[in-house]
């Protein structure tokens, strides 16, 4: 989905700066031009961020990250369930970290006890897109059986 938006921003910035170049002359092109050849910039570092900053379990702790955006760290004695289902309701509440940014959740982790994010935002599950979902059940399922839980 953001390679989606990066294509569309690039399309977006040559009509704009061909626009801006019609109605307002030379140097206010380049000043939106700047802007918007910023917004490219950081949009490849994002993508390029989903690839450097996976999901990871390491010593017990399920990293989940949403490239350089977002992460949580949770301990995997915090980790309750698996949900099998949801519907956008859950993935909506408030209680609810969705990592999937624009796509539909392919995993949800239900947490025992809420985790306080930096602005105090106490989070109870997470919601992700993963490309390996069964995998990554696996992988917490062994972890659980591991760490006897």
């Amino acid at each position: 989905m953001i390679g989606v938006l990066l294509g569309i921003a690039i399309v977006e910035m040559c009509v704009v700066h061909l626009v801006v170049v019609a109605l307002w002359g030379l140097v206010a092109a380049v000043i939106v031009g700047l802007i918007d050849l910023s917004l490219v910039v950081w949009l490849i570092a994002l993508l390029r961020s989903f690839r450097r900053l996976p999901v990871t379990i390491a010593d017990g702790v399920l990293t989940m990250r949403a490239g350089s955006l977002r992460s949580i760290a949770v301990p995997v004695g915090q980790i309750a369930r698996l949900r099998a289902s949801w519907d956008a309701a859950v993935i909506k509440d408030r209680a609810v970290l969705n990592l999937a940014l624009a796509s539909w959740p392919s995993v949800v982790v239900d947490l025992r006890a809420p985790i306080v994010m930096r602005r105090g935002r106490a989070v109870r599950a997470i919601a992700h897109k993963l490309d390996d979902p069964a995998a990554f059940h696996a992988a917490i399922a062994a972890l659980s059986r591991e760490h006897g839980h």
